[in-house]
């Protein structure tokens, strides 16, 4: 390989990553079905929560 290839090899590379670094700083916005599940999730755990806090609760039994 010659050195200007060479040259035009690490500068592909260099701004490559300089994109991938920038790629990775931005958040990404969510989909409406990511958006959806991540709703339904927090849900399901509250559900569950609930249930764990009635089933562990002293219950009146007079």
């Amino acid at each position: 390989m010659s050195q200007s290839e060479q040259n035009e090899l690490d500068k592909y590379l260099e701004a490559k990553a300089k994109q991938e670094e920038d790629n990775a700083q931005e958040p990404q916005p969510l989909s409406a079905y990511e958006a959806c599940v991540l709703k339904e999730s927090a849900r399901v755990r509250a559900l569950i929560e609930e249930a764990q806090m009635r089933s562990t609760a002293p219950t009146d039994e007079h």
